[in-house]
């Protein structure tokens, strides 16, 4: 069996404890960064959402769990600081199979865009999982990237969410429930970007 398997199979005793059990499990996400996080969120929406009106509480508690393990990470980041951290990570990313491209070029995406840059990167398979060390090494300002972090975690969550719950339910086809959270994500990038391109006209203009 392998690793990320074991958690999936785990990962139902954790979220029968209830909102801190959900909570758990999404920080648990970031921290052992190989769990499929589409499955993840869709089984903890199955699993954790009973009724509409837990909606709320669950999305809110596991975006909580999501940006906790990212502040993990990013605390290790602060604590290695540049030249140990780029090791670090470097070394990874030849672990998991990751080009250092990659690395390099989120770090660039960092320098002037560090909360655009959070926000965004929390809606990217992969990159959501990855990123808080990187933001760490580069001494990010730790309220920011928390709070753009969250921002991120809510928008991600929400939709795998909804749709287990809607699987629970069975008012949502299996086949359809992930590619409908994906389309909701791609959406609400689409709006993000256009309500940035709006505003920064305005912002120079002042």
């Amino acid at each position: 069996m392998s690793d990320s398997s074991y958690m999936l199979d785990v990962l139902p005793d954790l979220a029968a404890w209830g909102l801190f059990g959900l909570a758990l499990c999404s920080a648990i996400e970031k921290l052992v960064p190989i769990l499929p996080s589409i499955a993840l969120f869709l089984m903890l929406g199955m699993l954790g959402v009973a009724n509409p009106v837990d909606l709320p509480a669950v999305i809110a508690v596991t975006a909580a769990g999501s940006t906790a393990g990212s502040l993990f990470w990013y605390g290790i980041g602060r604590w290695l600081g540049p030249a140990r951290g780029d090791l670090f990570v470097l070394r990874m990313t030849r672990r998991l199979d990751i080009k250092e491209e990659w690395y390099l070029r989120l770090k660039r995406n960092y320098h002037g865009h560090a909360i655009r840059a959070t926000l965004f990167g929390q809606l990217v398979p992969i990159v959501r999982a990855y990123m808080a060390l990187p933001a760490g090494v580069l001494a990010i300002p730790a309220p920011g990237f928390a709070i753009a972090t969250f921002c991120g975690a809510l928008i991600w969550n929400t939709p795998f969410l909804v749709s287990g719950y809607l699987l629970r339910q069975q008012i949502l086809a299996p086949d359809a429930a992930a590619p409908a959270a994906v389309a909701a994500i791609i959406l609400v990038n689409l709006l993000l970007l256009a309500l940035l391109r709006f505003y920064r006209p305005s912002r120079s203009a002042a």
